[in-house]
């Protein structure tokens, strides 16, 4: 299960970093990458999601603690 804690971990701060390009720059990387509206992005993107929601429950999960 660490694994996918890491690697839900790694996928986040991609969505995160994205995010932050296309606040501060109005740039795309992920777009840039593997096109605009390509199969590949979208599976990026999907994966960012699952990633974050992973995230949230790791996140609810420690505060029970």
């Amino acid at each position: 299960m660490n694994t996918l804690y890491k690697s839900c971990l790694v996928l986040s701060t991609i969505g995160c970093l994205n995010w932050g390009l296309v606040g501060l720059f109005n740039f795309n990387l992920v777009e840039y990458l593997f096109g605009d509206g390509s199969l590949l992005t979208r599976i990026v993107y999907v994966l960012v999601l699952v990633a974050g929601l992973i995230q949230i429950g790791i996140f609810t999960k420690d505060l029970d603690h």
